[in-house]
């Protein structure tokens, strides 16, 4: 017979009382055992997802790139660091929870690379944009994509301009899409940067579009008088908004400098006139002529507005251009155009220079052909960037980082040329010797004109020593200058008595020179005529001895003494004229050449004795 499993021991039945609560008891146990079982099922369940959780999170932290994380910083913080460069040392980082190797050859690669990107970030400064220095330049914006036309679309703020002119423009402009096509690729360097600076100074985004008119947004244009850079500054006025010219640079061509000066000129021009239109045709014209149109109108009883003056056909023309270009970017499928897209972000940063350095040498650093770099820096006119008149470069911003690092890794000298002050008057020759150049590469380096003296004082470009480690001082890069004279033997004043048909032509024939230098000597115009007996002055060289005798008879006698021959008219001599032949010291008959920026003006100094005044010719 099997042993029963569970055996009971009569007792006493229970009292009913005692059932009942013994009952309670059993049920509130049973219900609180259940709960508590629900309990741990739910921690466990929550565990589960938690560690799943953490799996995830670690993945995604795998999956991102690194941030913040420093090497070097590990290893300081490493205990094992001192082990030496032979244990594979590695430390996990605690953003992103991935290990890694401290010790490799390319981390230390790392290291030395950025090594000598901070040395050439301390040789040339930091890439900033140009019209914003103190911002930190964004180049995720998300408005960076967006088209810069719709942007100076919004901006329109001059009113209408109702002229036929408008309409013929617009047609000139449609039918050369080529021309148009240059146009707006040549602009699209430079127009984000004018935009942003209209937009700063909440001036009509139209005036964005005028360098189209001036010049074709080409910085280096030059117009027949002489104006200059894409906004066509004469230099007179570029003076008058400190725009520097010198035998370095031209801050006409600067694309940021003359973009400052033609925006303030336009504005104190519209609180002159109170009108843009007119503010435009002073631009172009003048303000002076603007106001002297505009009282010959209000004289008249006229109205003074821009179409009801008398303009010359340029400044007539001018406005109604810009107009046909404002609607040509407003709707340019309505004339057959297409634009190219302009993204709404800088095309070039600053990048600041601290050292003097070769043309050449920086657009190679920066990957950019020569013709590229003085398209954005046009306004050098050397084969030298001079840090001290030169505070920045602008490039494009992948050059620009190529720049930085090409210029950490560069060994040699940055610059092979400086400048020398001549310190008394001599011969290109002679200067080319005391350089160690040869005289055509001195005289064409500097553009040194023949049978010119080159006076002391003046700045030429000569190669640098090797040994020499000091840059061109700040007052030497912003006033250099060249003064040349002409190399010829010393001048004698001659003084006769003009004949009863003496005139400017005549002398000057007579004696070998232009008329302009009669007409100067003698105060006069190119085409006057000398009354008889009228003292008349002319120079000629000290040793020119027919000059002289031709120089000792007076016109009427001359006349008389010449044969039918014209060509022996100048030495036909009479000894009975009155004739004073004074002698002239060389230094009373010096010319002196200040050159700027390659052009030349001839001066002519008269002796001191004398009070002829020998004003300039060209």
């Amino acid at each position: 017979m099997e042993k029963p499993f569970l055996t009971m021991n009569a007792s006493r039945p229970i009292h009913p009382i005692q059932r009942a609560l013994l009952l309670s008891l059993t049920t509130v146990s049973a219900f609180v055992l259940s709960a508590c079982g629900s309990v741990v099922e739910n921690r466990a369940a929550d565990a589960g997802s938690s560690a799943r959780d953490t799996r995830d999170v670690r993945e995604a932290r795998e999956a991102r790139p690194l941030r913040n994380f420093d090497p070097d910083a590990l290893i300081r913080q490493s205990p094992t660091a001192a082990r030496g460069p032979d244990r594979n040392l590695t430390r996990q980082d605690p953003t992103s929870g991935l290990r890694v190797d401290i010790n490799t050859p390319m981390a230390n690669a790392n290291r030395q690379d950025s090594a000598a990107s901070a040395e050439a970030l301390d040789a040339i400064g930091t890439p900033t944009d140009p019209l914003r220095p103190d911002a930190t330049l964004n180049l995720s914006d998300a408005t960076a994509t967006q088209d810069l036309w719709g942007r100076i679309r919004k901006g329109y703020a001059l009113p209408e301009l109702q002229s036929d002119l408008v309409a013929d423009h617009e047609r000139w402009y449609a039918s050369r899409p080529d021309y148009v096509q240059r146009m707006t690729d040549r602009g699209s360097r430079y127009l984000f940067h004018v935009v942003e600076e209209i937009n700063r100074r909440n001036m009509p985004t139209e005036l964005a579009l005028l360098p189209f008119i001036e010049s074709a947004f080409n910085p280096q244009a030059m117009s027949s008088a002489r104006a200059s850079g894409m906004w066509q500054f004469m230099p007179a006025t570029g003076k008058d908004f400190e725009l520097k010219q010198n035998l370095f640079r031209d801050d006409r061509r600067d694309v940021l400098a003359s973009t400052r000066a033609a925006l303030d000129y336009l504005q104190r021009l519209n609180r002159m006139f109170g009108d843009w239109h007119l503010a435009l045709a002073a631009y172009n014209w003048g303000e002076g002529n603007v106001q002297k149109a505009i009282a010959r109108n209000q004289r008249q009883g006229l109205p003074t507005d821009y179409l009801s003056l008398n303009m010359p056909p340029e400044t007539r023309n001018y406005v109604p251009k810009l107009h046909a270009v404002r609607n040509i970017v407003m709707q340019p499928e309505r004339f057959g155009l297409s634009l190219p897209p302009v993204e709404n972000h800088p095309y070039f940063v600053s990048v600041p220079i601290q050292r003097d350095m070769d043309l050449a040498l920086a657009a190679r650093l920066a990957g950019l052909p020569q013709d590229e770099f003085k398209a954005l820096n046009p306004s050098q006119n050397k084969p030298v960037i001079l840090a001290a008149g030169t505070p920045q470069v602008l490039l494009p911003y992948d050059n620009a980082n190529l720049f930085v690092q090409s210029l950490g890794k560069h060994k040699g000298p940055l610059a092979s040329w400086t400048a020398w002050q001549v310190p008394s008057t001599m011969r290109p020759g002679d200067a080319a010797k005391r350089v160690g150049m040869s005289e055509t590469g001195l005289r064409e380096l500097n553009h040194i004109p023949p049978k010119m003296l080159v006076k002391a004082g003046s700045t030429l470009l000569v190669p640098r020593p090797e040994h020499r480690e000091q840059d061109v001082s700040e007052a030497l890069a912003d006033n250099a200058m060249m003064a040349l004279a002409p190399d010829l033997p010393p001048l004698r004043r001659v003084s006769f008595k003009a004949g009863k048909r003496d005139s400017v032509a005549s002398v000057a024939k007579r004696y070998r020179v232009s008329a302009q230098q009669v007409a100067q000597w003698n105060r006069t115009s190119t085409s006057a005529s000398f009354g008889k007996g009228q003292s008349v002055t002319v120079f000629v060289p000290a040793g020119n001895a027919v000059a002289a005798k031709s120089g000792a008879q007076t016109g009427t006698q001359a006349r008389r003494a010449e044969p039918a021959n014209s060509k022996t008219a100048s030495a036909a001599v009479s000894r009975r004229s009155a004739v004073r032949v004074a002698s002239a010291a060389p230094a009373a008959r010096s010319a002196s050449v200040s050159r700027s920026n390659g052009n030349a003006k001839l001066r002519t100094a008269p002796a001191r004795n004398t009070r002829i005044r020998v004003a300039s010719a060209r």
